[in-house]
C-alpha cells in the first residue's frame, strides 16, 4: 500500500507541473523526446523499485541498465563505463586501505587507554562518535565504522553499556565526518566526478572541509545530547560470527631470548588485560614450573594459555611472546597461495581421537599447524603438541589453501561456520596507516590524482603482505560498486537526452524570484528526501546535473548547489536503508526502521539549518 501511495503522489506531482507549464506563457515550451520519454520512465521505474523494496538495490540497477541497452537509450559501447570510473576504483580502494587498518589493530591500540576511563554512557557516546568521525575523515566512513564496531559492543559487554545508544551514534557521526574529504563518502566522490564532466574540473580532496568540518563539530554536540532518545533496552542481533566468536581456546606462547627488561615476571605480562588466563607453565627442560604473580620469566619456557580467538590475537600483537609452533613456516603449493587459518571440529570417526598433534605428525604428514584447541567440558592445561583429542574439540588450524579439503577429508573434520580468524594470521601494526597518509599527502599536493593514489594505496598494503588478497576481495562492497558502475550511464543518458536541462528549466522557472540561498536549500532538502530511497549514490548521479543546470539557468554558480546535494544526499539521518553505515548498525544495534527519527530528525534540521548559509558563505552563490 504505501508504494502505490508514494506512486500515486510521484504522478499528481508531474500531472501538477504539466498543467501549471500548459498554463503559463512563460513556461518552456520544449515537448518531451522520445529518447527523454524513454529515460525519465526508466529512472522512474528504478526510483519506484527501489522505494518498493522488494529487491536487491544492484539487480534493479542491473536491469535498468540492461533495459536502457535494450531500448537505446544507452548506448551499448559506453554501458559498461561506469564500472571503469574513477568513482568506483576509489571506493574500491578506500575499502580495502580501510580493511587493511583495521586488520592492523593500531586503531582499536590508540583507543584502548580510554576504554578503562569511559565508564558511563555520558562520556562513552561523545568518545566513540568522536572516533568514528575522526576516522571517516582520513578513510571512507563505512570502512572507519566497522573499524570501530566491535570496540563499541566489548563496550556494552564489559561496562554493560547500552550498545543501541552506541551504534546509531557512531554511524551518524560517521556519514558527517564522511562530508570533510573527498574520499569520505561516495556522495563527494560522485559529485566530484559530476563536476569535471560539466565544468571541466574536479573537486579537491580538501575542498569540503571547510562545510564538513563545522557540520561534524555541530553534529557531534547534537548526538552527545540526543542519543537520550534512543532506546537502551535492545537487544542486537547476532550473527554466526558473533556466536562462535566468544569460544575459548587453549594454545601456548614460548617466552623469547630477547625479552625486554620491563617483563620479568608473569605479573608484568598482565595477560587478563586481554581477557587471557594463563593456565599452566612449563620450563625449557618440560617439567612444570608453579606460575604465581612473581614467577620469573625465563627464555625457552612455555605459558600455556586460554581465550577466545580475538583475545589471544591481541595478545600476541602486544606482548613479545612466540605463538604455537611459530618456529615452523607453513609450506604452499605455489607462491600465489595464501595461508589461511580455520576452525574445525573432531567428528567421532577421525582417527585423531586418542591422538596428539605430535603423535599425529599433522605439519610434517599434511602441512597443517595446529594453533590451539577448543573444549568445552573441560580446561587444557597440557602443552598443544601433548593434548589428546577427543570427539567434539574444536581445533584452529593453519595451513595453505590447497592442504585443507585432502586434509579435512581424510582426518574427519568438519569446518565451522565461516569467519575471519585472527589468531596466525600475520598483522602489521603501522604500515597501512603509513601508506594512507602517504597517499593522502601525495593527493593533497596534487602529486597524483585521487583515484591513482587511492588505488597505489590499496595495491601497497597488499603487497606488504598487510591484507591478502581473499580479505581484499572480501572487503569490497560489491552491491555499492555495482550499483554505482550500473547507473552512471543512466544517469549520462537522462543528461545526454536533454532530460536534465528539461527538468532544471522547469525548476529554475518555478524558483524564479527566489533567493539563491531558498534554491539552495531546495536542492539540498530533495537530496536529502530522495536519499533513503534511491540510495546515496544514485541520489546524486540523477541531482548532480541537475544542480548544474539550475545554476546555469539561473545565473549562479554552479559549485554551491554541488555541493548542497552532496550533502543532503550523504547525510540521510532519518532510515536504515539510504546509507550502508546505517544499515551496518541495525540488526548489531537491534533497532527498528523509525528509531532513526528519533536522532536522526534534530541532526537533519541541524544540517539544512546550519548547512545552507556555511555553504553559501564558503562557496559564494555569484
Amino acid at each position: 500500500m504505501r508504494w502505490r501511495l508514494r506512486i500515486a503522489a510521484l504522478r499528481a506531482t508531474f500531472i501538477v507541473i504539466a498543467r501549471h507549464r500548459s498554463h503559463d506563457p512563460a513556461a518552456p515550451t520544449n515537448r518531451l523526446t522520445t529518447p527523454q520519454i524513454l529515460s525519465f520512465a526508466l529512472v522512474g521505474g528504478a526510483i519506484v523499485t527501489f522505494a518498493w523494496g522488494r529487491f536487491r538495490y544492484d539487480v534493479v540497477s542491473l536491469v535498468a541498465l540492461l533495459i536502457g541497452m535494450a531500448v537505446g537509450i544507452v548506448p551499448v559501447k559506453s554501458a559498461f563505463s561506469g564500472f571503469t570510473s574513477d568513482v568506483v576504483v576509489i571506493i574500491a580502494s578506500a575499502l580495502v586501505v580501510s580493511a587493511a587498518i583495521a586488520k592492523s589493530g593500531v586503531i582499536e591500540m590508540a583507543i584502548r587507554p580510554l576504554l578503562t576511563r569511559l565508564k558511563s554512557l555520558a562520556v562513552q557516546v561523545p568518545v566513540m562518535a568522536g572516533a568514528t568521525a575522526l576516522l571517516s575523515i582520513l578513510t571512507k566512513n563505512v570502512g572507519a565504522l566497522a573499524i570501530l564496531m566491535p570496540t563499541a559492543l566489548k563496550l556494552g559487554r564489559t561496562e554493560g553499556s547500552s550498545v543501541s545508544a552506541l551504534l546509531m551514534p557512531m554511524s551518524f557521526m560517521s556519514l558527517l565526518g564522511g562530508l570533510v574529504t573527498l574520499v569520505g563518502t561516495s556522495t563527494n566522490i560522485i559529485v566530484s566526478q559530476v563536476r569535471e564532466e560539466t565544468l571541466g574540473k574536479p573537486f579537491r580532496m580538501f575542498d569540503f572541509a571547510p562545510v564538513g568540518l563545522c557540520l561534524t563539530a555541530l553534529g557531534l554536540i547534537v548526538v552527545s545530547v540526543c542519543w537520550r532518545f534512543l532506546p537502551r533496552d535492545r537487544a542486537g542481533n547476532a550473527g554466526l560470527e558473533s556466536v562462535s566468536a566468544g569460544a575459548a581456546y587453549s594454545t601456548e606462547a614460548t617466552i623469547p631470548d630477547d625479552l625486554p627488561d620491563d617483563l620479568k615476571t608473569i605479573a608484568d605480562l598482565d595477560v587478563g588485560k586481554d581477557r587471557v588466563e594463563l593456565v599452566a607453565m612449563v620450563g625449557a627442560d618440560g617439567e612444570r614450573v608453579p606460575a604465581g604473580p612473581d614467577t620469573p620469566l625465563n627464555a625457552g619456557e612455555v605459558l600455556v594459555l586460554e581465550g577466545d580467538d580475538e583475545a589471544l590475537s591481541h595478545l600476541f600483537g602486544r606482548l613479545p611472546l612466540k605463538p604455537a609452533r611459530s618456529e615452523q613456516d607453513i609450506e604452499t603449493d605455489a607462491a600465489r597461495e595464501e595461508v589461511r587459518s580455520i576452525e574445525a571440529v573432531i567428528q567421532p570417526d577421525s582417527p585423531l581421537i586418542g591422538s596428539s598433534a605430535q603423535r599425529s605428525r599433522l605439519q610434517e604428514r599434511h602441512g597443517v599447524k595446529l594453533l590451539a584447541v577448543g573444549r568445552s567440558s573441560q580446561r587444557i592445561t597440557e602443552r598443544l603438541r601433548d593434548v589428546t583429542l577427543r570427539a567434539g574439540d574444536v581445533m584452529l588450524i593453519q595451513a595453505g589453501e590447497s592442504a585443507f579439503p585432502e586434509f579435512m577429508g581424510q582426518l574427519r573434520l568438519l569446518p565451522l561456520a565461516e569467519r575471519t580468524v585472527k589468531l596466525g594470521n600475520r598483522r602489521q601494526r603501522f604500515g597501512p596507516i603509513l601508506i594512507l597518509a602517504v597517499a593522502i599527502l601525495l593527493v593533497a599536493l596534487n602529486v597524483v590524482s585521487v583515484s591513482a593514489g587511492f588505488f597505489g594505496a590499496a595495491v601497497a598494503v597488499v603487497i606488504v603482505g598487510a591484507l591478502p588478497m581473499r580479505e581484499a576481495y572480501g572487503a569490497l562492497e560489491p552491491e555499492v560498486l555495482v550499483l554505482i558502475g550500473a547507473l552512471t550511464p543512466i544517469s549520462e543518458a537522462v543528461q545526454h537526452s536533454g532530460g536534465t536541462d528539461l527538468i532544471a528549466g522547469g525548476l529554475a522557472h518555478l524558483l524564479t524570484g527566489s533567493s539563491p540561498v531558498i534554491v539552495l536549500a531546495v536542492l539540498m532538502v530533495t537530496s536529502m528526501l530522495c536519499s533513503p530511497f534511491l540510495h546515496n549514490a544514485p541520489t546524486v548521479l540523477v541531482l548532480g546535473p541537475i544542480a548544474v543546470s539550475v545554476a546555469r539557468a539561473l545565473h549562479l554558480s554552479p559549485d554551491p548547489f554541488l555541493m548542497a546535494v552532496a550533502t543532503g544526499a550523504g547525510c540521510d539521518f532519518l532510515t536504515p536503508v539510504g546509507h550502508q553505515c546505517n544499515t551496518l548498525v541495525l540488526g548489531p544495534g537491534g533497532y527498528r526502521f523509525w528509531d532513526y527519527w528519533r536522532l536522526g530528525l534534530p541532526l537533519s534540521i541541524m544540517v539544512i539549518v546550519v548547512g545552507v548559509p556555511l555553504i553559501a558563505f564558503f562557496w559564494p552563490l555569484g
